[in-house]
């Protein structure tokens, strides 16, 4: 039977939880490559429980190095918002230091990878991902306007690089595709463990809603979606009705079904916890998040050639073949071209930029 650890914690307190969650779920990471993935969503400080807290990432780092792994990197992509900014979304927020100098921009070392042609024949994400023997998977507590709550699986999404992550919030057309979307996004690499931070909960219209919970969790789980139908209960949303839930379990993901799983500790409904439309209004409606978001997916990069070298690092990094030499410098095609901007990221010179 799936479980679920639910464990009181607060921020002085989090290492004991870490302990326990190992316990209860044991992973091999000796001589492992171990990658941990915060929720880092964008630049913020670090009360305003919008990333991961750096306490918890921090105890899950320092619970790791006692377990003899061969390589530790901490690392996200953080959202539309802070794309480009992955260094100082860390430093910001907490996380950098929490990291122990294991954080590495995971945005730096693209791959193409095979995705859903419904969406895109083709997805850029991070070699870390890829590469990574162990993955624990490190999501906050909080809402979402497109799938309601922001858990286990939608988690992944950072496993994206740049600005591609808005592009397939734009093909995806409405919150029903985008949760299977997220999905496919979930299936690329899942991870083996999840820890996710409810010290603080976020309710409303998140994932960046200024209406904080004091909750004093940590759950831990070994399945995405035992944790997420954990979550939408305490939050009072039934499983069943969230489509990312409905697709992960017809693909054989897990279970949402909360009589079926094995909740250690106390699973209790939080009173008047306010919750997002189910439809998604939150966000299609939201003319300021549309308009971000059509204008990431507008930009495309553009050489200065007055800094670019024609060192080629762009063309061969780009994971779609979008940019070949013509004459002395690189030029893109905007029709192949996915807009995850490794190549910005990647130009020795910073040569390249958004136009």
């Amino acid at each position: 039977m799936t479980s679920v650890m639910i464990h009181p914690a607060t921020h002085d307190t989090v290492r004991p939880a870490i302990d326990r969650a190992f316990e209860i779920f044991p992973v091999n990471l000796s001589g492992k490559k171990v990658l941990i993935k915060p929720n880092a969503l964008r630049s913020s400080n670090a009360d305003e429980a919008i990333v991961t807290h750096p306490s918890v990432l921090r105890a899950v780092v320092e619970k790791v190095e006692t377990l003899n792994p061969a390589a530790i990197i901490v690392g996200d992509n953080p959202g539309v918002a802070s794309y480009g900014a992955n260094e100082e979304c860390f430093e910001k927020t907490g996380l950098m230091d929490a990291a122990k100098g294991y954080y590495q921009n995971i945005g730096n070392d693209p791959v193409a990878v095979d995705f859903n042609p419904a969406f895109m024949a083709s997805v850029s994400v991070s070699k870390a991902i890829m590469e990574a023997d162990i993955i624990i998977s490190l999501p906050r507590f909080k809402t979402h306007g497109l799938t309601v709550i922001s858990g286990a699986l939608k988690n992944s999404y950072g496993f994206l690089c740049g600005a591609q992550k808005a592009l397939l919030h734009k093909i995806a057309g409405n919150p029903a595709r985008f949760q299977e979307m997220v999905v496919d996004v979930f299936k690329i690499r899942v991870p083996d463990l999840f820890i996710m931070d409810a010290v603080v909960g976020m309710e409303g219209n998140g994932p960046a809603s200024p209406d904080l919970r004091d909750i004093g969790l940590i759950l831990t789980a070994d399945n995405a979606v035992a944790m997420d139908a954990v979550v939408a209960t305490m939050m009072g949303c039934d499983p069943s009705c969230l489509r990312f839930l409905q697709k992960a379990k017809e693909e054989g993901l897990g279970n949402y079904d909360v009589n079926d799983l094995s909740i250690i500790g106390k699973l209790e409904k939080i009173e008047g916890f306010k919750l997002p439309p189910l439809g998604g209004e939150a966000v299609t409606e939201n003319h300021v998040i549309q308009d971000m978001l059509a204008s990431k997916t507008q930009f495309r990069p553009k050489v200065d050639h007055d800094l670019c070298t024609g060192c080629g690092t762009c063309v061969a990094q780009c994971p779609v073949s979008a940019l070949e030499m013509t004459g002395d410098f690189p030029e893109v095609d905007a029709d192949t071209c996915i807009t995850c901007f490794c190549c910005q990221e990647l130009c020795p010179e910073k040569a390249i930029q958004l136009g």
